[in-house]
């Protein structure tokens, strides 16, 4: 018997790859941008939280889903509402006594406490997400059905908050954010920290995602894709498999929307609606599905480039916007980083391929003569 060989240990090319982009958002980037500036990318690196949810769904077992910017913002309003009362200190919410109200929610209560309000960004999207995810797929729908329901899902949960004036400001939404954890959230020193926490949320979201991806759990989501039907005849129940996918991209919604509101300062039901889960859905189409990565560069790209264009031409942005996102679909329908990792398995191809052609073999002279 021969023994296998031990391969040699190193840094490989993502390794590598994910050291340097820690170190250029961590060290580069908060040296040479200002104040402004980081506080706008700390804004698109929580859009790339949620974009990673979304892939882990879409890209790897197949569900789009069109509910992400619902997670996204119920995870937004749990933490609005802890930085809502430590502005308020003692007294209540300013709305309130707007509408009449004499006394805090009982709801509300709990969320003086930062912790709590972190847990419920995460624990509330999840819990929704499993319950609706579950009916869902006991009934076997799919495709461009389970689609539909989370945007219908979506649609009416944006209506039932606008309707909430007494106790979420209704279209408002909640505004009042002056501290976190009693830091100013004006100042550049907390821009700064919210950002560096932003990009280690970031990065653990990422290598806990490609984890999962890499596991058996992982293949299993691939083979759900790919052929669920046959999954399903092979004894595993897909029903608790999509749901708990499900439940965990809309865990990583909420708790990129609890890193999204202080950085901006105001969440509203506007934020929450179909056209911010569609955007989403653009972001990870941009960058490739089904790469992880592809959601990460997608969501910063393209929120880069829309609030440059949006600033340099304000009258025609979503016009130029639109004509960039069909000439992205049209010339990488793989998207940015699937397109890329097209074009590098054709070069090594090209250069495995043998330079040399073999000799051809040249008539021996002999003639046979088939008898008639």
């Amino acid at each position: 018997m021969f023994k296998q060989q031990k391969k040699p240990i190193g840094l490989n090319f993502h390794t590598i790859g994910f050291i340097a982009c820690a170190l250029l958002m961590l060290v580069v980037l908060p040296l040479t941008l200002s104040d402004f500036q980081i506080n706008l990318l700390g804004r698109f690196l929580t859009y790339a939280i949620v974009a990673v949810g979304l892939d882990l769904i879409w890209g790897y077992t197949g569900m789009l889903s069109l509910g992400q910017g619902l997670f996204f913002g119920l995870g937004a309003y749990c933490f609005a509402m802890y930085l809502n009362l430590e502005t308020a200190g003692t007294r209540m919410p300013e709305f309130m006594g707007l509408y009449g109200v004499t006394e805090l929610p009982f709801f509300w209560q709990p969320f003086h406490s930062p912790i709590f309000a972190i847990f419920m960004a995460i624990i509330f999207p999840t819990l929704i997400a499993g319950l609706v995810g579950f009916m869902i797929f006991r009934s076997r729908i799919q495709g461009v059905y389970f689609s539909i329901i989370t945007q219908a899902l979506t649609a009416i949960i944006a209506l039932l908050l606008v309707g909430q004036q007494k106790v979420i400001n209704g279209t408002n939404g909640i505004t009042e954010m002056r501290t976190i954890l009693g830091a100013t959230l004006a100042a550049p020193s907390t821009h700064l920290a919210l950002y560096i926490t932003t990009v280690i949320v970031l990065g653990v979201v990422y290598l806990g995602c490609r984890a999962l991806i890499r596991s058996r759990f992982g293949r299993l989501l691939v083979a759900v894709r790919d052929d669920e039907n046959r999954v399903r005849f092979m004894g595993y129940n897909t029903v608790v498999v999509k749901t708990l996918v499900f439940a965990i991209s809309a865990g990583i919604a909420g708790l990129a929307g609890a890193l999204f509101v202080p950085q901006v300062g105001i969440i509203s039901p506007k934020q929450l609606d179909i056209t911010a889960s569609i955007e989403i859905v653009i972001w990870v189409a941009v960058g490739g599905r089904g790469t992880l990565v592809g959601a990460v560069l997608g969501a910063i790209l393209v929120n880069t480039g829309k609030s440059s264009i949006s600033t340099s031409n304000p009258d025609i942005w979503q016009l130029i916007m639109g004509g960039l996102f069909i000439g992205v679909v049209l010339l990488f329908p793989k998207g940015l980083i699937g397109s890329i990792q097209d074009m590098f398995a054709r070069l090594v191809q090209m250069w495995r391929k043998p330079s040399y052609s073999p000799t051809p073999v040249e008539p021996s002279g002999i003639e046979v003569e088939i008898a008639s």
